[in-house]
């Protein structure tokens, strides 16, 4: 039979698909140096390998996304790709990095997560190397996707089986390999505009690719690639969905008690004596502590009258999502170049370099602020008597709980700048190929306040002496004071940094019955950096919603990691190969490590092919892991079992953002890990091949905090790390007072945890060629059912299953897949692909866990979006497509969810866009 191929007939990604099967131990040093149309005698190094082999030496293939599908599906970003992977899942987007209104650890960054086991095990390389990873602290570590150089890209190559034993064994969930054009002649122009159906989120693209130079006649070649891209912002008043959710109607909670006119957040003596005056506020009893006069009517649409909303009975509630924006603007520029140098006949030299930079524009909520003012300056308390019942001023200070919508919006400048140098040598001598390269990259951050910020003293005063009005129109001062007091300075930075130093030579090494034996050996010194920063300004704590991190923005470390690494391919017989793979990692101070793994590949007959792999990884933890400062963050709006029992399940005032406090652990022992894999590939005819593929995967010493839903959800094992007012413990911020059993912070310490199991079947269909009167037909599947993926939260705790249900922060589907029909009749073809996620049961946890009263229970439906993209090969240089994705307009489905800021649906997974046309074009100079 013909032998499986990738999704496209190509000889090279024929021969990528064996290697991936192959080489299931891991992944190689500088994949793909091989030409981009090479002959049929010769050998490619590709993903999963570093051995080359023939290219008739084809197997069942991974998964490879083409230039051609690239442009196909319309894709833009390296974002955009992974967001149509089936086996990723809780990857980092844009939406879900919108931290306005919370807070902004590691705000702008896009990464990938496969098999939902994090993005700090999941592994992005660009041409088979490394990259920096994000620079800014946080619970994540791996590479800001926005730092891909999309336009350069030639295809991408999803290595699903993970810790490579290859490029390091901390690839426990997989490999996205972004692999660039290379030795490419001429000049290729590419443009693309595209519009949604309700405005918002336009996205214009341009980019120029030239080179010159045959390395086998010249002797060299030069090639760059100069991207350019703009998106627009996509604001919630341009999206017709957000209303149909009803989020005031089905999540009044979630929403916030700063509006405008402002909530009057009473003291406990200030309400009891109210209370027993008979005082009412517009004919209603006060039943809590926040009151706002202007009830019932308030101030639509964004701030509301919602009984059971977070302002309560008497105050009113703010609809942020009303006030925000969905999808950040954007400008990204993009610049790959590579050249090579053919010194003699046995040695090249080559170079590649990459810059990029990306401006995001986070725009959200305008500032909330809570003042204190003197009760003479509430009209509506004037004749309360608080005034001559409280006479000393602390007692006759009024919180008023507002929002300074005339402030404007706030809105923040998030830049992502990545270079990357890599200078190697590749050749042959004495038997053995060889490739040796040293590699510089880096990742930069700035943050920049730049709208809707205002110094914090200076605004307490001008509420203290009425120059802002918290209940009305602002006078011509107030609107002055806002206007010239706005901040727009940088107020974090981040630089890291990552130098290696990598080596590989394989060789054949003797005749067996199927094949030569090949051997590789390698190895590596790479040294990573990270250092961050805070302004000044943020430091004093002097900002109006942007809150000091304290020491936390603080870091600066470095480490040193050696490895070294071999692998043999052994063809047994014509029907069996055995590759075996050994890779030994030290990391300073967390210590070594050695991983095998071996993977094994047989062909009983030309219709049937079987593989199956065995290994282990090991994830050292990261520099943030070990020694950040503690970080300060929050939670999403949840309730204090404590405070709702002694309130009688007042939720305006036991539901609210609690303080978290994040510690680092120097003491951290490393994840580890245990995986295997099996598979069959059948091809019943030579357009038909079928792939099946099991995996299983077990992580043990899982470095992870708890949940802070799950710490309150369960406060009988937990309460220890729940910190209240009330108890005696001498820790910072939380002054003690026997009466007050509000929690002070809620402490989220790292830790090895305990294990995690994930498993699941990879199902791939490939039917092409299928001729008939009207053209050319081909479909492809590429799905992933989990049939397992749980976590435990400390060692010997029941296992927490996030399968088919939202915990803590996120969800693996059940199901997803990315199938794809095409039609091509002469110069013409059409492709509808449709990306599809399974329902699931929701958090349904985001109030009272004892008594469910308030989260109805829901099931968050299916989400199926079909894209429609027809090409005109107009001339042998000059190609026109055009594409609509999301053709059926379908919104993302109501979800409850309590993690992300973003209410109402889950934003890790959804596209907000709806509808979206766009044209591109394609001209080369040949």
């Amino acid at each position: 039979m013909t032998q499986p191929r990738a999704c496209t007939p190509t000889p090279v990604l024929r021969a990528t698909a064996l290697a991936a099967l192959m080489a299931t131990a891991g992944l190689a040093s500088n994949l793909a140096q091989a030409q981009e149309a090479p002959s049929t005698l010769n050998r490619v190094e590709v993903t999963g390998s570093a051995i080359k082999r023939l290219e008739s030496e084809t197997a069942l293939p991974v998964q490879v996304i083409t230039r051609a599908d690239i442009v196909k599906a319309g894709i833009t970003t390296a974002a955009e790709l992974v967001a149509s992977l089936s086996a990723a899942s809780n990857s980092l987007t844009d939406g879900v990095s919108i931290g306005t209104g919370g807070f902004k650890d590691q705000m702008g960054f896009n990464s990938a997560n496969l098999r939902g086991l994090g993005t700090s095990s999941t592994l992005v390389l660009l041409n088979g190397r490394r990259m920096a990873n994000f620079a800014s602290p946080g619970d994540d570590s791996g590479v800001d996707l926005n730092t891909i150089p999309m336009a350069a890209i030639q295809r991408v190559e999803v290595l699903l089986d993970g810790a490579s034993a290859i490029y390091g064994t901390d690839a426990i969930g997989g490999v996205v390999n972004f692999i660039t054009r290379k030795d490419y002649q001429g000049v290729q122009l590419d443009a693309y505009v595209g519009a949604s159906k309700e405005g918002g989120a336009g996205k214009r693209s341009f980019s120029i690719a030239g080179g010159s130079g045959d390395v086998v006649r010249d002797g060299f070649n030069v090639f760059g690639v100069l991207d350019v891209q703009r998106t627009d912002a996509l604001s919630t008043s341009q999206r017709q969905f957000i209303s149909d959710l009803k989020i005031p109607e089905r999540l009044p909670h979630l929403l916030s008690s700063a509006g405008f006119p402002s909530n009057i957040i009473l003291s406990r003596a200030q309400r009891s004596f109210l209370q027993d005056q008979g005082f009412k506020v517009n004919g209603k009893d006060i039943v809590s502590r926040t009151i706002n006069f202007s009830i019932p009517t308030c101030q639509a649409p964004h701030t509301l009258y919602l009984k059971d909303g977070i302002g309560g009975e008497t105050g009113c509630t703010y609809d942020f999502m009303r006030d925000i924006e969905l999808y950040p603007k954007t400008d990204k520029v993009g610049f790959l170049g590579r050249g090579v140098l053919q010194i003699n006949a046995n040695t090249q030299a080559f170079v590649e370099t990459s810059l990029t930079r990306s401006k995001s524009w986070y725009v959200g909520t305008s500032n909330r602020i809570d003042a204190e003012v003197d009760v003479s300056m509430i009209p509506g308390l004037k004749n309360s008597g608080i005034a001559e019942e409280f006479p000393d001023a602390e007692d006759r200070s009024i919180t008023v709980r507002t929002r300074l919508l005339d402030a404007g919006k706030r809105a923040s400048e998030l830049t992502s700048t990545g270079s990357r140098v890599v200078l190697g040598l590749s050749g042959s001598g004495a038997g053995w190929d060889y490739d040796l390269a040293y590699n510089h990259s880096s990742n930069r951050i700035a943050d920049r306040d730049t709208a809707g910020y205002l110094l914090y003293d200076k605004t307490m005063a001008a509420f203290a002496d009425g120059t802002i009005n918290p209940f009305g129109a602002q006078s011509d001062k107030g609107l002055a004071f806002l206007r010239n007091n706005q901040i727009n300075e940088e107020v974090r930075s981040a630089k890291g940094t990552m130098d290696v130093f990598d080596i590989k030579g394989t060789r054949a090494l003797t005749q067996l019955a199927g094949g030569e034996m090949a051997l590789a050996i390698g190895a590596e010194v790479r040294r990573e950096k990270g250092s961050s920063a805070a302004s000044d300004l943020l430091l004093s704590d002097n900002i109006v919603g942007d809150s000091t991190p304290g020491d936390a923005q603080f870091t600066n470390s470095s480490r040193k990691v050696w490895a070294v690494y071999s692998e043999l391919n052994a063809p047994i017989s014509k029907e069996l190969e055995v590759q075996l793979a050994l890779r030994h990692d030290h990391y300073d101070v967390v210590g070594s490590t050695t991983n095998p793994k071996i993977g094994l590949r047989y062909a009983p007959s030309k219709q049937v092919l079987l593989r199956a792999s065995a290994g282990t990884g090991f994830r050292a933890p990261s520099l943030n892991d070990l020694y950040r400062p503690v970080k300060t963050g929050q939670t999403a709006v949840l309730p204090d079992p404590v405070c709702m029992k002694e309130n009688d399940n007042d939720l305006a005032t036991c539901a609210d953002f609690w303080e978290t406090r994040t510690y680092a652990n120097a003491k951290l022992k490393p994840e580890t890990s245990k995986q295997f894999s099996f598979g069959l590939v059948m091809e019943p005819h030579p357009q038909w091949t079928v792939s099946l593929d099991y995996w299983n995967i077990a992580k043990k010493n899982v470095i992870s905090t708890i949940g802070d839903d799950v710490i309150l959800g369960n406060l009988s094992k937990y309460e220890s790390l729940v910190h209240r007012y009330n108890e005696d413990e001498g820790l910072a911020g939380c002054d003690y007072d026997e009466e007050d059993s509000t929690i002070c912070f809620i402490e989220l310490r790292k830790e090895n945890r305990g294990r995690q199991r994930a498993s699941g079947l990879d199902i791939g269909i490939d039917l092409k060629g299928l001729k008939s009167s009207v053209g050319e037909f081909g479909v492809r599947l590429a799905g992933t059912v989990v049939l397992k993926s749980q976590k435990q939260t400390g060692f010997g705790d029941n296992y927490i299953s996030n399968l088919g249900k939202f915990v803590t922060d996120g969800v693996v589907q059940r199901w997803r897949h990315r199938l794809t029909l095409d039609w091509t009749q002469g110069a013409y073809s059409l492709a509808l692909s449709n990306t599809y996620s399974s329902a699931y049961t929701d958090q349904n946890s985001a109030i009272d866990t004892n008594s469910g009263t308030i989260v109805a229970p829901n099931k968050v439906k299916a989400y199926s979006l079909w894209d429609l993209s027809g090409a005109w090969n107009a001339t042998k240089d000059l190609t026109l497509r055009a594409g609509v994705k999301n053709l059926l307009n379908t919104t993302p489905p109501y979800s409850n969810q309590a993690y992300f800021f973003l209410s109402g649906y889950d934003p890790s997974y959804t596209d907000p866009r709806g509808r979206f046309a766009y044209l591109s074009a394609q001209y080369q100079f040949r």
